[in-house]
């Protein structure tokens, strides 16, 4: 397949997986990550890849979701600097050791986290607008997770915090805001541990990303709480059978 076809096909993969993840605050580093590793890219630099293009695209999302009014200022701190720690170990590690072991952990907690959505999807409760004890402990260990798996900074972060009650608007935005910082971080030790990556990947990811992004904020403002909490359930329990289906393989 020449570049420009990869070009093409990537630009279409990142805005699909931007609007998902812009709309449900999760998708885009698994759906990315996903399909590099499907052509056989070597898993650093599958992850290497996405975080590269998630420095811009989630940049551009996250700048949509604050203009939105989206991103609540003090969980948005209290995430992005333990999940910048642990994203420089994950990154370090996913660099020197196989990154198969992450499946076993991250499989059971997403189809948990996935079936507890869709129930608390069909029960109403008022909404927390205060920061939770160990969100940056959250920070931390999502930052390591994802920069050492491809992906799951957004899944691990949006569902444990809506499924503490809080606001899903206010939480997809201080996230993805949050996911910038991170994925610099991220990007930044994996240049440093093992180079650049296909350059025209990374363009197409980006690209696609950053046109879809504006229609994310937009969408996730309309959408109830409720609803959005069904839908970000039913892709997290997608997500989980689909690592255990690949943990059976």
């Amino acid at each position: 397949m020449s570049p420009l076809s990869e070009f093409l096909i990537f630009t279409g993969i990142g805005a699909l997986a931007q609007l998902v993840d812009g709309a449900l605050g999760m998708a885009y580093g698994v759906t990315s990550a996903g399909m590099l590793l499907g052509i056989g890219m070597p898993p650093a630099l599958a992850s290497a890849s996405v975080h590269y293009a998630e420095t811009f695209t989630c940049g551009a999302s996250g700048i949509s979701h604050w203009w939105a009014g989206n991103v609540q200022r003090r969980l948005f701190l209290v995430l992005a600097i333990p999940g910048v720690i642990g994203a420089i170990i994950g990154a370090t590690l996913l660099a020197h050791l196989p990154p198969t072991w992450i499946r076993y952990f991250l499989t059971p907690y997403l189809l948990a986290m996935g079936l507890f959505l869709l129930f608390r999807s069909t029960r109403r409760k008022e909404r927390r607008q205060d920061v939770p004890r160990g969100t940056g402990l959250l920070g931390f260990v999502a930052g390591l997770l994802d920069a050492a798996g491809g992906g799951g900074w957004s899944a691990l972060t949006v569902t444990t915090m809506v499924a503490r009650g809080q606001e899903p608007r206010l939480v997809i935005g201080s996230v993805h805001l949050a996911k910038c910082i991170v994925s610099l971080a991220a990007s930044i030790t994996f240049l440093l541990s093992i180079g650049e990556s296909k350059l025209h990947v990374v363009l197409g990811l980006i690209l696609g990303g950053v046109i879809a992004a504006p229609f994310g904020a937009w969408l996730v403002r309309r959408l109830p709480p409720r609803v959005c909490t069904l839908l970000a359930g039913l892709t997290v329990l997608t997500l989980g059978l689909y690592n255990f289906y690949r943990i059976l393989r």
